[in-house]
């Protein structure tokens, strides 16, 4: 072999060694750039089921806020009133009778009046069945059949958000009423003023069911999903929320149950004629 040969050999040779090198770091930049999306997509996966988690919805898709929060023990009984003006707050029902979904005609342009009776004391909410329909229906026909009561006010937050969340008889176990509906009038700003009565769900925005939840000091919640359906506002016995607040929440924390018990005894609801 002359000495050009060689030459042209070691050429090829150096040319080949060069393309498998430059291969390769064009897969580790293409494992790189993967790498990165991969990494962002998880973070807003996170991010947004933490969000969520926060909103005060449901707790899990199968057992109730399949909303929205950390899962709290339905509430028992208690032998003593831990808030001045409550009573003890009684035993969570161990089952739940399932209902069929309200025709949202039943309260389609109506107003109504509810009042909650709890162990302590009434709230009493106006419920607007102009802005959500099927949300007032479906409030009304479980209040008119008795499946509030005694079911405890399982989740309270005290930072950031700013909500008593009720309305699941076995204290945010998300077995629900044996149906769900869509979104409502949920506000595209994400603010929830004091006194806004609102529905809880999970990440599903056709999860609406049974839990609704009480804000007690204004709070912005995110919109990522559609937001919440305002149904309603309260208009007596916020101060009995606000009391319950105080207390705090059990075991510390500021989000989980109230340190004080308050369960819904019974609803009463009454059309607002004109």
């Amino acid at each position: 072999m002359t000495r050009e040969q060689e030459r042209a050999r070691a050429h090829r040779k150096q040319e080949k060694l060069d393309r498998k090198i430059a291969q390769r770091e064009a897969e580790a930049a293409r494992n790189r750039q993967v790498a990165v999306v991969v990494v962002a997509v998880l973070a807003v996966i996170v991010g947004f089921i933490f969000l969520a988690a926060k909103l005060g919805g449901d707790t899990t898709p199968a057992a109730a806020a399949k909303s929205s929060a950390p899962t709290t023990a339905p509430s028992t009984a208690t032998t003593s009133a831990p808030v001045a003006g409550c009573q003890p707050a009684p035993p969570a029902p161990t089952s739940i009778k399932t209902q069929k979904l309200p025709d949202r005609k039943t309260a389609a342009g109506k107003t109504f009046t509810a009042v909650i009776t709890t162990n302590c004391g009434d709230v009493t909410l106006e419920l607007d069945g102009a802005k959500a329909p099927q949300t007032v229906a479906s409030f009304v026909s479980l209040a008119k059949a008795g499946y509030f009561a005694d079911s405890p006010c399982h989740r309270l937050t005290t930072e950031g958000i700013y909500v008593l969340q009720c309305g699941d008889p076995m204290g945010g176990t998300g077995t629900g009423p044996g149906y769900s509906f869509g979104l409502e009038n949920a506000p595209k700003s994400g603010d929830y003023p004091t006194g806004t009565l609102a529905m809880a769900r999970t990440n599903d925005p056709n999860s609406n069911a049974d839990q609704f939840f009480i804000v007690y000091k204004d709070t912005q919640l995110p919109t990522t999903g559609g937001g919440y359906s305002i149904f309603g506002k309260v208009t007596g016995g916020l101060d009995i929320v606000d009391k319950i607040a105080a207390a705090g929440v059990s075991g510390g924390g500021s989000d989980g149950a109230p340190a004080a018990p308050i369960s819904i005894l019974k609803v009463a609801v009454t059309e607002k004629k004109a």
